[in-house]
């Protein structure tokens, strides 16, 4: 009888597949690095518009009147 020949060829695709994707995943990585570094996120800026309607809707929800009515202690007897 002949002895078995091993195979590796399904370990070399293997490797083969997992380096293919690191290099993937590098290459990503890098490209999303240097668009944040081309375009920084702008920071928000609160203009006086924007302040008196805040405020303005601050207020309103100070007003209103959000009891209900419901007692949650005593509803689960």
């Amino acid at each position: 009888m002949e002895p078995e020949k091993k195979s590796n060829g399904a370990l070399v695709g293997l490797v083969v597949i997992i380096i293919i994707l690191v290099l993937g995943g590098v290459y990503i990585w890098q490209s999303n690095k240097n668009t944040l570094e081309k375009n920084p996120a702008n920071s928000e800026t609160v203009t006086n518009q924007d302040s008196t309607d805040l405020n303005t809707l601050d207020q309103d929800l100070n007003t209103i009147d959000i009891d209900v009515g419901a007692n949650v202690i005593n509803s689960v007897e």
